[in-house]
């Protein structure tokens, strides 16, 4: 008699535990389903937002991304094309200094002064104006009347004589030259002091990191003096085939980067400069003379570059 309570009280207990476990087995699945709706409608919240304002190209076309199947996938950056890595650029300071402003001014114009009385310069001129690259200059032209010149990675006008000479230069070209047209220049590391004598001197601070991917619709000069291989590299990537023959160059000699890989083999200029090395066949290059030492450090190893590809070299700049 006394072990019916007792056994009563233990099926009561297991009972009570069996009801327990189906409650929270049913609740847990419930549960889940409401988790599993609303993270489905984050991601298509999500989905609808990338459409929206990441995938919408400059002519309107629509691209839809679906996502990736498995977890794996699913946090992977979308891959951007070279027009949406482009990103909105501000200086380095956003409000100018006035004292700094006058005074870069005046190195400015000590500077230009400078240069123009040079032998360099003249030399430089004198090269501009022989039949050989007079002509090329003309043949880039067309029916245009202007040429635009762009300037990328002048560096620091402020801190440093060598980007001073070599915008220097450029403001003199533009000067003497009357078929060059609108001056561009970006640097990321322009400060906004910089930027306000810059346009001083007539020229337009493009607001937007290029990366030198600038597709030449025009005639356009591109002055590039001792920037790196990469960024050579992305402009003739963006202007392969009879682009090619709109654009000059002013920058690093193509040749030397050539010479440079056929000695060492060095892969990193190999990776960095597959276009540079894929154009030398039908580039026309010619050296600049520095002719004084107060001039090497700014235009050592510089040269103009001319490009004329043909339908062969095109086909084979598209498989690179």
């Amino acid at each position: 008699m006394l072990l019916i309570p007792s056994l009563n009280l233990y099926f009561f207990h297991q009972y009570l535990l069996a009801v327990y476990l189906v409650y929270v087995i049913f609740y847990r699945r419930q549960n889940y389903s409401e988790k599993r709706r609303y993270n489905i409608l984050l991601v298509m919240a999500a989905s609808a937002k990338v459409l929206t304002h990441e995938t919408c190209t400059v002519n309107e076309d629509w691209t839809i991304v679906l996502p990736r199947r498995g977890r794996k996938g699913r946090n992977l950056p979308r891959i951007r094309t070279p027009e949406e890595q482009q990103k909105p650029w501000f200086p380095t300071e956003l409000v100018s200094d006035p004292h700094r402003e006058s005074k870069l001014l005046q190195k400015m114009q000590t500077c230009i002064k400078k240069l123009e009385s040079s032998e360099f310069y003249q030399t430089f001129m004198n090269q501009i104006q022989t039949p050989e690259i007079l002509n090329r200059f003309y043949s880039v032209l067309g029916s245009e009347l202007k040429m635009q010149m762009v300037i990328y990675g002048i560096g620091s006008i402020e801190s440093y004589e060598t980007p001073r000479l070599q915008l220097s230069l450029a403001i003199l070209m533009k000067r003497k030259l009357s078929w060059i047209g609108d001056v561009e220049v970006f640097d990321p590391i322009l400060s906004a002091t910089e930027a306000r004598v810059l346009e001083s001197f007539g020229c337009s601070v493009l607001s937007v990191n290029e990366q030198g991917r600038r597709c030449a619709t025009k005639p356009t000069l591109f002055y590039m003096p001792h920037c790196e291989a990469e960024l050579y590299d992305n402009l003739l990537q963006a202007n392969q085939g009879v682009m090619l023959k709109g654009i000059v160059l002013l920058g690093n000699s193509f040749e030397t980067y050539e010479q440079h890989v056929s000695e060492y083999k060095s892969s990193v200029i190999v990776n960095t400069a597959k276009h540079i090395l894929a154009v030398r066949k039908f580039t026309q290059e010619f050296s600049i003379k520095t002719v004084s030492d107060d001039y090497f450090a700014a235009f050592h190893d510089s040269s103009w570059h001319f490009f004329s590809p043909d339908v062969e070299a095109e086909l084979q700049l598209t498989e690179i």
